[in-house]
C-alpha cells in the first residue's frame, strides 16, 4: 500500500464516525498533490446537499483528530466539501446508486475516434461499465481503459 493510500484509509477511519454520527454519507477521501502543495480532500453529501455549515462541522471534528493522530508525514491543506454536481463514481455504491442515470464516461484510449460518451449506465462489475447510448446502442467499457465515470449534468 502507498504512502498516498495509506493517508487516506486512515483519514476514512478517523472521519466514518463523524459524518455517521451527523448523518452525512462519505463520498471519497483523497490525498494528492497540486502546485506544489498537498491536499486531504474529504467529500460528503446527504439529501439535499451539503451546506457551508456542514463542511465547517466535519473540518473541524476531523482536523482536531488528525492533529491527535499525526500520521501525515507532509505539510496538506484539509479541505472538506460536497463532491459537487459532476461527481465522479468510484465505489461499488456510486454505481448502485447511479442506475438508470446518465452519466459521462472518459477512456484514456479513443474509441472508434472517440473518447467521451455520455448515456445512461445500464450496468456495472468490476471489469466492465455498461451505458445505453441516446441511439439505443449499448456501449461496454472495460475498467481498464476508462479514466473517468461521472454524472452527467445539463445546465
Amino acid at each position: 500500500m502507498s504512502k498516498r493510500e495509506l493517508y487516506e484509509q486512515k483519514t476514512e477511519e478517523l472521519l466514518l464516525p463523524i459524518v455517521e454520527q451527523h448523518q452525512f454519507e462519505l463520498v471519497d477521501v483523497e490525498y494528492v498533490k497540486e502546485g506544489g502543495s498537498w491536499y486531504l480532500r474529504a467529500y460528503i453529501d446527504k439529501p439535499g446537499g451539503i451546506t457551508v455549515d456542514d463542511c465547517e462541522v466535519v473540518s473541524r471534528a476531523l482536523g482536531d483528530l488528525l492533529d491527535e493522530h499525526d500520521f501525515i508525514d507532509e505539510a496538506y491543506i484539509l479541505e472538506v466539501s460536497s463532491p459537487g454536481l459532476g461527481r465522479p463514481l468510484r465505489k461499488e455504491k456510486d454505481f448502485a446508486r447511479s442506475i438508470g442515470e446518465e452519466v459521462e464516461v472518459r477512456t484514456y484510449r479513443a474509441i472508434s475516434h472517440q473518447k467521451e460518451f455520455t448515456g445512461i449506465l445500464k450496468g456495472y462489475d468490476k471489469e466492465k461499465i455498461i451505458i445505453e447510448m441516446e441511439d439505443q446502442e449499448t456501449m461496454e467499457f472495460d475498467r481498464a481503459n476508462i479514466a473517468l465515470v461521472r454524472l452527467a449534468f445539463d445546465f
